[in-house]
């Protein structure tokens, strides 16, 4: 069985331990009862072993949840490891911490995002895509920048999903003007960002210089949040050569609230994609 990304799986047993602790259960109780050993049940609460969606529905009996959508939403997580996406096709490319996250970003019903940088990858056209990849790792061929900016505009297609993603996106101005490719490749690149931000679910706010220093400068970051359980809200902050998910309740409620912030100091939608626009003109004439 392919394995459930171990936020998800983290995330799973959380849930299952809270469950069994309101049924008033210790964990050796529980495995009694389901006829396993202690350290499966101790496994799955902690996220170091998967578990499928039989084992969980056994669980849920053993702890007398009828609640049907509670069981559903649960089965549907443990089952997501039977569930190969498109990136599977990629999986000799691509690191694993990458497949879970474009797992994540599939699955989610909302993302909160902060750009200190460079474009969101949801949002780069295919010329800003492999400009930024040649640049940033130099020592790729050809073929491997074509497959990661193959991937990379295959993500977007959860923005024209039904229901699509929801796009907040808070960008500082760096990124609109750190022309990646050049001027005609940054100009297309922002007349893309003014075109998609008039859609209803793509929200983009700039935070301009004038702002000054604000909690962002520390880096970019990543909120998703899930349909039916907000308790899985996961934050990924991306490293050079890896990504650091955070998915305990007091760390998603900090980068919340520094997002919630970051919005507050950034300029209106409205006000954001005509300052995207006034940018991009005076890029195109320079060209």
């Amino acid at each position: 069985m392919q394995q459930v990304p171990a936020v998800r799986r983290r995330k799973i047993g959380s849930e299952l331990r809270r469950l069994r602790d309101a049924a008033r259960l210790t964990s050796g109780e529980a495995a009694q009862r389901l006829g396993w050993h202690q350290s499966k049940v101790s496994r799955i609460e902690t996220g170091r072993s998967g578990v499928r969606p039989e084992d969980v529905a056994a669980m849920l009996d053993v702890y007398g949840v009828r609640d049907a959508r509670l069981r559903e939403m649960l089965a549907a997580l443990a089952g997501e490891g039977d569930r190969r996406g498109w990136w599977h096709e990629f999986r000799e490319e691509l690191p694993t911490a990458y497949r879970d996250f474009i797992s994540l970003e599939t699955d989610a019903c909302r993302a909160r995002t902060l750009e200190t940088t460079v474009v969101p990858g949801l949002l780069q056209t295919p010329d800003y895509a492999r400009e930024l990849t040649r640049s940033v790792i130099p020592q790729l061929g050809p073929r491997q920048i074509a497959t990661l900016v193959q991937v990379r505009i295959a993500r977007q297609a959860v923005l024209r999903a039904d229901p699509p993603l929801e796009l907040w996106a808070v960008l500082d101005e760096a990124v609109l003007r750190r022309e990646v490719g050049g001027p005609g490749v940054m100009a297309a690149q922002l007349s893309h960002l003014v075109e998609l931000g008039s859609l209803p679910h793509v929200h983009l706010q700039v935070l301009p210089f004038s702002a000054g220093g604000h909690i962002g400068v520390t880096g970019p970051f990543v909120v998703f949040s899930f349909p039916r359980i907000a308790d899985l809200d996961v934050v990924v902050i991306d490293h050079l050569t890896s990504s650091l998910y955070l998915d305990q309740r007091e760390d998603v409620r900090a980068y919340a609230a520094a997002f919630n912030r970051l919005r507050s100091h950034a300029l209106s939608a409205e006000q954001s994609l005509s300052y995207i626009s006034g940018i991009g003109k005076g890029i195109d004439k320079g060209a």
